[in-house]
């Protein structure tokens, strides 16, 4: 039987994929010849030091076009735990509270309805404690409101109290961009850019926003369903038109549509960035580090935890999936019982793993594309499916 997780990934997937202004034939450049195209697999080794390619191997996702470490791929998931180095840096600044309610910042009303009383913050919308879960579509039109989304009592675990239960669900981040923008009057993907990816001197940005350069789109490796089919991503040598999801008219005019504080996901906070492999290797070296220089010892040490252990009881474990969370981090143990901290990235047909051993100060990248989408859930450890 498919487990929970997995079921709302592919939903999630589905649903993308058929919003107008992801893979229409108005929106991508037509696909060459695809039948010979081979799964790209990557990984990349990093110390304090050095970032050293292990396994650079098949196709960018287009014909006669091989992989290499520079191609920006959207990687998922990996994309909590950089928007989480970009709270905690709005956490130095005062900016924001990670115990504060979050309406606060909102500036309209956010409850789990079975605790009309309990405040939701940062620190659970990052850890996985809020109570929101992904039974409501958290993609939201780039004309539409969050607050509306929230207000559906099936966005919401009405058996535990925000703050004392871990459940993994993508609709937190939508809610922590917004928060981001409502404590800032900055846009989510220019934050994260100024914030983190320019510090940083990476070519990156979320949902082809701000951070990358020009040109940049055509650069993306492009994700295939083991069939060939588009599932993301098609090349790009022109401004896409809809980089985001596009308002419920079809229309995609960021400036007039989006308003700051009231969306959050137009910019996919849950698994937008677009980032190579050398460059995710580089915010790698910076977790090596203890996040110097963008954070302080202290803010790294609350980010990376972990903030919920499983204790058998508290949270759900996904079949022992979940065993440690911290703030936008997810730690695991290797048959060896050394600890880890990263996190996984899979959709759109790839899997991919980001982890950090912070006691041999050494950690690696890794990600499989044209993976079947029903298969078996992996950290991508040891290998990827």
């Amino acid at each position: 039987m498919m487990n929970l997780r997995r079921l709302k990934l592919v939903c999630a997937t589905l649903a993308a994929l058929i919003a107008p202004g992801y893979a229409t034939s108005a929106h991508a450049e037509t696909l060459s010849d695809q039948t010979n195209i081979q799964p790209a697999v990557v990984k990349v080794d990093f110390t304090l030091d050095s970032i050293t390619p292990a396994i650079v191997e098949g196709d960018a996702g287009v014909a006669e076009r091989a992989v290499t470490i520079d191609d920006p791929a959207r990687v998922a998931s990996i994309s909590k735990l950089v928007v989480a180095i970009g709270v905690m840096r709005l956490s130095e600044q005062g900016k924001l509270d990670l115990d504060r309610d979050v309406n606060e910042y909102l500036g309209w009303r956010v409850r789990n309805p079975a605790f009309p009383d309990a405040p939701i913050t940062l620190r659970a919308l990052l850890s996985h404690q809020s109570g929101l879960r992904d039974s409501v579509d958290y993609i939201v039109p780039l004309d539409g409101r969050l607050e509306a989304v929230l207000a559906d009592r099936k966005a919401w675990a009405l058996d535990h109290a925000p703050g004392t239960y871990f459940s993994y669900a993508n609709i937190n981040s939508p809610l922590i961009a917004a928060v981001m923008e409502g404590a800032t009057g900055e846009r989510f993907d220019r934050l994260m850019a100024r914030l983190v990816l320019m510090p940083l001197g990476l070519d990156a940005c979320y949902n082809w926003g701000a951070g990358c350069s020009d040109g940049r789109r055509a650069q993306a490796l492009t994700l295939l369903r083991p069939n060939g089919d588009l599932a993301r991503d098609a090349p790009m040598y022109r401004p896409d038109p809809c980089a985001v999801y596009p308002a419920s008219d079809g229309s995609c005019d960021v400036d007039k549509l989006y308003v700051l504080g009231r969306n959050g996901s137009a910019f996919s906070p849950q698994g937008g960035l677009r980032i190579s492999a050398r460059d995710l290797a580089k915010i790698g070296q910076l977790l090596l580090r203890d996040g110097a220089p963008l954070l302080s010892p202290k803010s790294f040490a609350q980010m990376i935890g972990p903030v919920w252990t499983f204790d058998g009881k508290n949270g759900d474990d996904d079949t022992g999936y979940f065993t440690g969370y911290g703030l936008g981090v997810h730690w695991l143990t290797d048959k060896q019982g050394d600890r880890w901290f990263g996190h996984v990235g899979e959709a759109y047909s790839l899997r991919a793993g980001f982890w950090i051993n912070p006691t041999k100060r050494r950690g690696f990248y890794r990600y499989v594309t044209m993976v079947d989408e029903f298969s078996t859930v992996g950290h991508c450890f040891d290998r990827c499916p």
